[in-house]
């Protein structure tokens, strides 16, 4: 049956009190709820017992999330995965636990932040913690690990994807610009025989990269190298990847960093950035949905945007290439968006 609609206040109501489930989703994913439940049912105060929790209280919110979809309340006080909770058990395909740890946790209180954001044009993260979102992880080795993972569960999803939309194989080098743990790198390769990889990124976050990669059996086909995407980048790479890097930054820093990507390629190049893409009119629809929110979060952390197809084009421009084509990555809101080095006397 489908659902019936809410009545505007009550529809409003619910926006409004979002921040119930995305807090208590957070909670339960840091205790590792999620995990216990893996291997079938089991009641809250055993739930509790086995996560410190106070019994009754965690009963509470196990039911506001039963009441979303995430888990099921059997009799007598037992709980059960959904398929959605079972996307909070840690390493599982599609896990998104340390996306709730990240995104319902500490750096939500940013979005405290919103109004000055909307004031100023300035991120919320710097007045509420006082540095910004990469300094302040790099400081914060829980903060910075539960970023990595989080990045690294979503991009799991992306290098699927982007690896069956986009045929990567006629490349010989990629190299992944602020590649983080280089995960989307690996995944790329394990699905694309004959490609070698670079996975560039801050030195202390290449020196994680370069474990993961060891981790991954992919030592011979793949290193980590540590630098400032703002000065210089490896030279010579046959294509130039970069996921969800240019939305973190305005257009002047955005500009920065494909400037450096085109002074450090051959003329064959290709530049690869992976990212949303904003619609030209916003609906009800998903894409809309996950542009516009990602967008804000820019707002709110980085100070960066989701950009539309013409502001793309005008990057790339400014930045010295010529946007291509786009390549949808379905069923993700992301595209492959293809450029090449333009050619001295040529527009």
């Amino acid at each position: 049956m489908a659902t019936p609609e809410l009545p505007p206040p009550l529809a409003l109501y619910r926006m409004v009190t979002g921040y119930y489930v995305s807090r208590a989703l957070n909670v339960v994913a840091e205790l590792g709820v999620a995990d216990l439940l893996g291997a079938g049912p089991r009641h809250y105060e055993e739930l509790a017992g086995a996560t410190g929790a106070h019994a009754a209280s965690l009963n509470r919110v196990l039911r506001l999330l039963a009441s979303a979809g995430v888990f099921a309340e059997e009799d007598g006080g037992r709980f059960a995965l959904t398929p959605i909770g079972q996307c909070l058990r840690t390493g599982v395909p599609g896990s998104m636990r340390a996306v709730a740890r990240l995104f319902g946790g500490r750096t939500q209180d940013a979005w405290k932040e919103l109004m000055h954001s909307v004031r100023t044009g300035e991120p919320g993260f710097r007045r509420t913690f006082g540095a910004e979102p990469f300094s302040f992880m790099s400081e914060d080795p829980e903060i910075a690990a539960i970023f990595d993972e989080a990045m690294a569960d979503f991009t799991r999803q992306v290098a699927v994807a982007a690896a069956a939309a986009y045929d990567f194989s006629r490349f010989g080098t990629l190299v992944d610009v602020g590649g983080g743990n280089g995960t989307l790198l690996a995944g790329i390769l394990a699905a694309t025989p004959g490609p070698r990889g670079i996975v560039f990124d801050l030195p202390h976050v290449a020196a994680r990269a370069q474990a993961r990669i060891a981790e991954l059996g992919l030592a011979d086909r793949c290193t980590a190298v540590g630098g400032d995407f703002f000065a210089d980048v490896p030279r010579g790479g046959d294509a130039y990847l970069l996921k969800h890097v240019i939305h973190d930054w305005n257009d002047e820093r955005a500009i920065a960093i494909l400037t450096s990507c085109r002074r450090a390629m051959t003329h064959d190049s290709r530049l690869l950035v992976v990212e949303g893409v904003y619609p030209p009119r916003v609906d009800q629809g998903m894409a809309s949905r996950s542009a516009a929110a990602n967008d804000v979060n820019m707002l709110v952390v980085t100070g960066g945007r989701q950009r539309s197809e013409t502001e793309f084009r005008a990057l790339y421009d400014a930045a010295g290439f010529t946007l291509t084509r786009f390549v949808p990555t379905p069923p993700l809101q992301t595209s492959v968006i293809e450029g090449v080095p333009r050619q001295e006397g040529r527009s």
